[in-house]
């Protein structure tokens, strides 16, 4: 692929004859942004087939097979292209995108006026030498090396700042993105429904491809425009009927170049995608590397790689065959124009009507004009590779923009989470609410039924209260919905429907005394939907601890502070302050998490905190808080299980979902972590199936399998002194 770029560069310096200085000089300075389009764009496309390392693992792709998708037409790309485009254009960063803009674009007329003078110059130069006028010749070669001198500077500088306006627009979209990928769990959406493939690849190379591609296209239009103004008025007045038989070959090419390449469109659609599903195959085999090793699924691991890459194969193989085909065309037309502008005009020049130097200007004006004329026959690679780009982009940006719309959710999705406040005052408040009750409640389930996507039903009409202290244990076999419950208390699940109330601590409260005199009164008002109660989660003190916990990338320090605090904007290296960074690259965190946060852990309490959870021995193993490592590939699973109860007990939240999260653990070390949360004042909400975890709970919710075929609720609540089992436990 990189040989197509090659031979668009290459193919400019054989527009004219060898030796023909001015029209070689001409045309290659203006081609050189043509031909970068092209190799921008498939380059990209081969880097992603050679990348491997990518940042984040992408979904699994859709069930969509491959020949049931079909291209976009040209009117959804046009406008899916504008919607991409235009926010960063009307953006906080606007003054600045304008400004260099309007540089480029100065910039690149600049460099037309100086083809056009070179056309002159190139005319006389000729002329002297035909003349065998020695002092003439001697006179134009060095005005010759003046306008080198005068003239490679604009080129230069012309596409140096068409380089740092996009790399500035790429990274403010990647910054864009990234936070509508990041914000109200749509990453966890794409990811659980499989909505769209490799949303990584379309942040990382798409969003390059994008920038630099629409920038390029959009200085060749407009020196096309200029060209056609400049040269159409000097080729008409050397010879009318020449710039008639350019029309007539430009626009025939045009239509044939079409013809011929139509298939490339969705070739390097398909491409796209199963080279980005190669990827993520391999990105598998290195997230998964130990478990593959321990079942010896090496052959099968290649027998899947092979089958995603004979595929990508396939593909390739049959857009190079397109390409081939396309290039026996584009190569013949774009060589014939060698000598049919001379051919055209030489009679004139034969009867003596024009010198010989008039031929080589038609040539160059010919050339000029051809090649605006053409675009679509020079670049219908590179145009065939950029409307896979901009389909990719624009329904990621149709995906996230679908996820974080308010009210717009599958009519699946009904089960209503909000959070209210809890507050240190007694009596009535002063929007005149009575206290609810002596004891401070948690948690209020309300008539929740627990559904899959397919409408399935997992738990039927569940309701019951948590107050403070009321540790909860959840039981019942595997597939009953007892994780989906909580991923619905932490908003995670919506399929289902009914009311799920989380009464919360403000952060700024986390650590003040438990009084018998709290009250609870309701501060968020009613029915918040899932995606609007992402951020009041974390910032309230609802924390989730999943079985398998998340090791994030950083130090050890990093770890235990995740995802409480984080490396702020005012915290950044002095050498990050100072410099080139754009502001939008700064991530500034909310005003209202910042405030309600309660101070951050020094290192001491980081030291203490991981040997209260028996990983003291870290320290010295990996060289203090402040060492980095791949921490999930480092640690056990038990040793994460018990780092991730130190964020915990760091974090300090109201309400804690523990989803298996001692599984790993023997019974001493779990015993030990019960036994901190508690003494903490952490009420927690466990799943487990060990009957060593009732002694630590004072609740017991029973969950069996669901009947379709009964109405009866699958479900019970309890005092944990109720159940047999406790007394089985403490036997």
């Amino acid at each position: 692929m990189v040989t197509q770029a090659k031979l668009v560069v290459e193919s400019t310096f054989f527009n004219v004859s060898p030796g023909v200085v001015s029209t070689l000089v001409d045309n290659s300075l203006k081609f050189s942004h043509r031909s970068s389009i092209r190799f921008q764009t498939l380059s990209t496309r081969r880097r992603v087939s050679l990348s491997t390392a990518a940042a984040a693992t992408p979904p699994v792709p859709p069930a969509i097979q491959d020949e049931q998708r079909k291209p976009p037409d040209l009117q959804t790309l046009m406008s899916r292209f504008w919607k991409v485009a235009v926010p960063y254009w009307s953006s906080d960063d606007k003054v600045q995108a304008r400004l260099q803009l309007a540089a480029v674009f100065a910039l690149t007329l600049g460099t037309t006026g100086i083809s056009v003078g070179f056309s002159f110059l190139g005319r006389d130069f000729y002329n002297a030498l035909a003349n065998k006028d020695q002092e003439q010749f001697t006179k134009q070669l060095l005005y010759y090396l003046a306008g080198f001198a005068g003239g490679i500077p604009f080129f230069v500088l012309r596409d140096y700042a068409r380089e740092k306006l996009s790399l500035r627009w790429r990274s403010w979209m990647t910054s864009y993105y990234m936070e509508r990928y990041l914000k109200n769990k749509t990453f966890y959406k794409i990811q659980s429904q499989s909505t769209i493939d490799n949303p990584d690849q379309r942040i990382v190379d798409d969003l390059s491809s994008f920038t630099g591609t629409a920038l390029a296209f959009s200085l060749t239009l407009f020196n096309a425009a200029i060209d056609l103004i400049s040269f159409s008025n000097i080729l008409f007045g050397i010879y009318p009927p020449l710039f008639v038989v350019l029309l007539a070959y430009s626009l025939g090419g045009t239509a044939l170049s079409v013809f011929l390449g139509k298939g490339l469109v969705s070739l390097n659609f398909f491409q796209e995608k199963k080279e980005a599903d190669f990827r993520y195959g391999l990105v598998r085999v290195r997230e998964n590397a130990e478990s593959i090793a321990f079942y010896g699924g090496e052959e099968n691991e290649m027998q899947l790689l092979l089958s995603r890459f004979r595929s990508a194969f396939e593909n390739l193989n049959q857009l190079l065959i397109s390409s081939r085909n396309l290039e026996f065309f584009t190569n013949g037309y774009r060589y014939l124009i060698q000598i049919l502008p001379a051919a055209v005009v030489a009679p004139m020049y034969f009867s003596g009507k024009i010198e010989f130097g008039v031929i080589n200007q038609s040539v160059s004006a010919f050339n000029h004009i051809l090649g605006d004329f053409s675009l679509i026959v020079y670049q219908f690679q590179a145009i065939s590779a950029f409307s896979a780009v901009i389909d990719r982009l624009g329904e990621f940006d149709d995906v996230l923009d679908s996820s974080n719309r308010k009210g717009d959710h599958d009519s699946k999705e009904n089960i209503q989470l909000s959070f209210c406040l809890i507050s240190c005052s007694n009596g009535l408040h002063t929007n005149g609410s009575m206290p609810l009750s002596k004891r401070v409640k948690l948690l209020h389930v309300e008539h929740l039924t627990v559904q899959t996507p397919s409408e399935a039903t997992l738990i039927k009409d569940l309701s019951f209260e948590i107050f403070e202290k009321d540790h909860l244990l959840v039981t019942g076999p595997s597939g009953s919905g007892k994780t989906s419950l909580l991923r619905a208390v932490a908003g995670l699940w919506s399929f289902g429907n009914g009311a799920i109330t989380v009464y919360v601590r403000p952060r700024g409260d986390l650590d003040m005394p438990h009084s018998p005199d709290m009250v609870s009164h309701q501060v968020t008002s009613t029915n918040e939907t899932i995606g609007d109660s992402t951020g009041r989660r974390n910032t309230e003190g609802v924390i989730f601890l999943p079985q398998k916990p998340y090791m994030v990338l950083g130090t050890l320090r990093q770890q235990l502070l995740y995802p409480t605090w984080t490396e702020d904007s005012d915290n950044l290296s002095d050498d990050a302050k100072q410099s080139d960074s754009l502001p939008f690259l700064i991530h500034a965190r909310d005003a209202r998490c910042v405030n309600e946060r309660s101070k951050k852990p020094t290192s001491d309490d980081l030291v203490q905190v991981l040997n209260d959870v028996s990983l003291g021995h870290l320290l010295s193993r990996f060289d203090g808080l402040d060492s980095t490592h791949e921490w999930s590939s480092v640690l056990s699973l038990g040793e994460q299980q018990r780092l991730a109860f130190g964020r915990l007990l760091l974090s300090k939240p109201t309400l804690a979902l523990l989803d298996e999260s001692t599984s790993a653990l023997d019974e001493a070390n779990e015993a030990r972590l019960y036994q901190l949360i508690q003494a903490a004042g952490i009420t927690y909400i466990s799943i487990g199936h060990r009957r060593t975890l009732y002694k630590y709970h004072k609740k017991v919710l029973h969950v069996s399998t669901a009947d379709s075929m009964s109405t009866q609720q699958n479900w019970s609540f309890k005092d944990v002194e109720e159940d047999p089992i406790y007394y089985f436990s403490k036997q």
